[in-house]
C-alpha cells in the first residue's frame, strides 16, 4: 500500500513516488494546516462533528442507499441488465459528496462501521465506470450517445465532486480506490475536451477547484491545464443561448472570467468558480484572476450579501438578484451557498493574507451554513431565511439533496479552516479549542489552543516547539472585535468597541505590531510558551446601508460572530410584534434551546397588541429574548425576525 505524505499546504498531499506538485507562486501568503493533523477538541465544534458522524451521515445514508434510488443506480449499472435510471440526473453528485463528509468524519472519529459502509459504496462505484473512465449513472443507464453534448447535465459537476471524495478518503483512511476512479474520470475528461481543443464549460462549476487538489495531490500539471482551461472557456461564446431564464448571466458566462467585475447568476456555481480561480491563481500567479475576483468580491459583500454572511437572494435562479435588494422573509440563501462563501473566502484570505475574508468565511460558517443543519443533526434548511411567519420548517431530505451532504462535510472539515503556515509564521484564523503540530522554519511545533469561543473571548495559546525558534505568531483580530468597518459596507457596527486587542505571553505583556486584521507578535518561542488574550464579546447592533429597503429602521444583533433571531419559542409564540428601542439595554443569559446551551440577549422591547377589551391597541414593555441565529426553529414552526424594528411607522386597519 502506498503511504499517506502529508505536509503542511493546502491540500499538499501526494502519493509516495509521484512528481512533487510545482512550487507555489508568491500569491500565496500561507497554507492551511489540513484537518487531518488537527484534533478538535472544542465544546462548541466537537459535539457537531461527532454528531454528523452519526445522526446526519446516518440520516445521508439512509437517504442515499435505502430511501432513494443513488447507490441503486451504480448497482443498475453494473448489472447491465438495461434498467432505467431513477431520479434527478445529478444525483450522483450526491454520492460523491456524502463519502467525502464520510472520510472526514473517518479521520476524526474512527468509524469502522462508517468506513465499511463507504468502502461497499465505493465498490459498486468503482464497477459502474467505464473502461475509458466515463462515470456517469443517468447516461450509463440511458442513451450513452449523449453523453458531453449538455452542458447543463452536471457531468463534470458530479465528476468534481467524485474527485474531492476520492482525495478525502485517500487522505483518511491511506485507500486509494475512489481516488484512482476519479482519476481515471478526470483524465477521461482531459483527453476529450483539452487535448483535442473541444469547446466545452461545465453548466454547473465544481471541477475547477476539484482539478486543482488532483494537481496538488499529483504533482500532474495536467490538471492544472485543464482547471484553467475551464476557466478561459467562459465568457467567448462556447454555449448558444436561447430564450427563457438560463442567460449567460446565470452561468457566469457574459464575460471572461478575468473580466468579470459584477456578481451574477447562480450563487453556489459563482462561490465554486471563484474558488477554482483563486486556486489556479495561486499556483500560475495569474493577477488578472485575482483582480477580477477582488472586484467581484466587493460585489457580493458590499452589495449582495446578507448579515448572516448568506448569498443569493432570489428563488428563481437560486442566486443574485439586485443591489440591496435583500427581502428578508423571502431570502434564499441556499445553504450550498453560504459553503461556497466559506470555500471561497478561505482561498482568498490564503492569496492575500488580509483578515477580511476570514471575517466573511466566520460570518457565513457560524451563520448562514450552521443554520442549514438542526441541533438534532438529521433535519435541514435547504434555503435560510432571516424571518419567517411560522411556515418555515426543518426537513428530513429534498428532492434536490445537496445541502444535507455539503453541510455535512463542511462542519466534519472545520479543522481545516484554524490554522497555517507560511515561512517564518504560524496563522491563527479562527478560534476553535484544538491541537496540531506543525513545521515552522524547520522546527516541529506543538500547538495546543484553549477557548469557550464563540461563548466568550478568552484565547489560550501554548506553543511546544522541539528547540527554541523565532517566528511569527499571526492572530486574526475580528472586524467586530474593534476594527473600524470600510464606509461603503452594507452593514455597519456602532463604535461601542474601543481599544486595540492586546495579547501577553506568559503572563507578560506582548509587543505586537498588527497587519491587514492580525496581531502579529514576532518573537523567540519555547517550549510552554502560553500566549492569552481575551476578544470584546459586546452585544452590538447593526445597521444597514439606507439602500437595503428591508431593513430601513430596523437593527440586527450580534454578539462576537454570532447574529442573533427573535424566536416566538421563547417569547410567547410571537416574533412580529416587538419594537427594539434605540435606548433598551441589552444583556446576556444563559439560555437552552433543544437541548443547545447558548448565550442568549434580552431587552427591554415593547410588544404591540389589542387592548383587554379589542377596542384598541396598546403598547406594552417587556423583557423579550433572542437566541443564536443557527439555533432557530428546532422547537418547531414558529415566527421569527433577524431584524428588528426600531419604532412603529405605520399602522394599518383592514376593514
Amino acid at each position: 500500500m502506498n503511504r499517506l505524505i502529508i505536509f503542511l499546504g493546502c491540500l499538499s498531499l501526494f502519493i509516495a513516488g509521484a512528481q512533487p506538485a510545482a512550487a507555489q507562486a508568491p500569491l500565496q501568503r500561507y497554507h492551511p494546516v489540513n484537518f487531518s493533523r488537527v484534533r478538535v477538541t472544542d465544546g462548541f465544534w466537537k459535539p457537531k462533528m461527532e454528531k454528523v458522524a452519526t445522526k446526519t451521515l446516518g440520516a445521508c445514508i439512509y437517504q442515499t442507499e435505502i430511501k432513494t434510488p443513488r447507490i441503486r443506480n451504480f448497482e443498475k449499472v453494473v448489472r447491465g441488465k438495461g434498467e432505467k435510471h431513477e431520479g434527478i440526473y445529478y444525483d450522483d453528485s450526491d454520492v460523491y459528496k456524502a463519502l467525502e463528509a464520510m472520510a472526514y468524519s473517518i479521520a476524526t472519529q474512527k468509524d469502522s462501521a462508517l468506513e465499511a459502509t463507504a468502502d461497499r459504496w465505493i465498490g459498486a462505484i468503482a464497477a459502474a465506470q467505464m473502461p475509458d473512465g466515463y462515470l456517469f449513472t443517468y447516461y450509463e443507464l440511458g442513451d450513452i450517445t449523449q453523453r458531453w453534448t449538455d452542458i447543463g447535465k452536471h457531468e463534470d459537476y458530479c465528476a468534481g465532486h467524485l474527485i474531492e471524495a476520492g482525495i478525502a478518503y485517500f487522505n483518511a483512511t491511506g485507500k486509494r480506490r475512489l481516488l484512482d476512479v476519479g482519476i481515471r474520470f478526470a483524465d477521461h475528461i482531459d483527453s476529450t475536451f483539452r487535448l483535442q481543443n473541444r469547446r466545452w464549460f461545465s453548466g454547473h462549476q465544481e471541477i475547477e477547484l476539484a482539478l486543482m487538489k488532483l494537481y496538488h495531490l499529483t504533482g500532474n500539471d495536467r490538471y492544472l491545464k485543464l482547471a484553467d482551461r475551464y476557466l478561459a472557456q467562459r465568457g467567448r461564446g462556447v454555449y448558444t443561448y436561447g430564450t427563457g431564464w438560463l442567460t449567460p448571466d446565470y452561468w457566469q458566462d457574459a464575460a471572461p472570467v478575468k473580466d468579470q467585475k459584477e456578481i451574477t447568476g447562480h450563487a453556489v456555481r459563482a462561490m465554486y468558480m471563484y474558488s477554482g480561480a483563486a486556486d489556479v491563481a495561486a499556483v500560475t500567479g495569474d493577477l488578472e484572476y485575482v483582480h477580477a475576483m477582488k472586484t467581484v468580491w466587493d460585489d457580493v459583500v458590499k452589495r449582495n450579501m446578507y448579515v448572516t454572511g448568506g448569498i443569493g437572494a432570489t428563488g428563481d435562479n437560486e442566486g443574485f438578484g439586485t443591489d440591496y435588494d435583500l427581502p428578508n422573509d423571502l431570502a434564499y440563501c441556499e445553504t450550498c451557498a453560504s459553503v461556497g462563501m466559506v470555500f471561497w473566502n478561505h482561498r482568498m484570505n490564503q492569496l492575500t493574507g488580509d483578515g477580511r475574508y476570514m471575517d466573511v468565511l466566520e460570518r457565513s460558517l457560524y451563520n448562514g451554513a450552521l443554520d442549514g443543519l438542526s441541533l438534532s443533526g438529521d433535519r435541514f434548511f435547504y434555503d435560510n431565511v432571516l424571518a419567517s411567519d411560522g411556515r418555515n420548517q426543518r426537513r428530513e431530505w429534498f428532492g434536490t439533496a445537496c445541502c444535507p451532504s455539503n453541510i455535512s462535510r463542511l462542519v466534519a472539515s472545520v479543522g481545516d479552516y484554524i490554522y497555517g503556515r507560511s515561512d517564518g509564521a504560524l496563522w491563527v484564523n479562527l478560534y476553535v479549542g484544538s491541537e496540531t503540530t506543525v513545521d515552522i522554519g524547520g522546527t516541529s511545533t506543538g500547538v495546543k489552543m484553549t477557548t469557550d469561543y464563540p461563548w466568550n473571548g478568552k484565547v489560550a495559546i501554548t506553543l511546544n516547539p522541539e528547540k527554541k525558534t523565532r517566528f511569527a505568531l499571526r492572530l486574526r483580530v475580528p472586524a467586530w472585535a474593534g476594527r473600524k468597518s470600510d464606509p461603503d459596507d452594507i452593514y455597519h457596527f456602532p463604535d461601542t468597541v474601543s481599544g486595540q486587542v492586546s495579547a501577553t505571553v506568559n503572563a507578560d505583556a506582548a509587543p505586537a505590531t498588527t497587519d491587514r486584521g492580525y496581531l502579529v507578535i514576532d518573537r523567540e518561542w519555547a517550549k510552554g510558551d502560553v500566549v492569552e488574550f481575551t476578544l470584546p464579546m459586546v452585544v452590538e447592533r447593526i445597521t444597514a446601508r439606507k439602500e437595503v429597503a428591508a431593513d430601513r429602521d430596523r437593527v440586527a444583533i450580534q454578539r462576537g460572530p454570532l447574529v442573533y433571531c427573535v424566536e416566538g419559542a421563547d417569547n410567547d409564540g410571537r416574533a412580529w410584534n416587538i419594537v427594539l428601542p434605540n435606548d433598551s439595554p441589552l444583556s446576556v443569559i444563559p439560555w437552552d434551546v433543544a437541548g443547545e446551551h447558548v448565550m442568549a440577549v434580552q431587552a427591554g422591547m415593547d410588544a404591540v397588541g389589542p387592548t383587554a377589551d379589542g377596542t384598541g391597541i396598546r403598547v406594552n414593555r417587556k423583557t423579550v429574548t433572542a437566541i443564536p441565529y443557527y439555533t432557530w426553529a428546532n422547537r418547531g414552526g414558529n415566527e421569527m425576525q433577524v431584524w428588528l424594528p426600531t419604532k412603529i411607522n405605520t399602522i394599518t386597519i383592514n376593514r
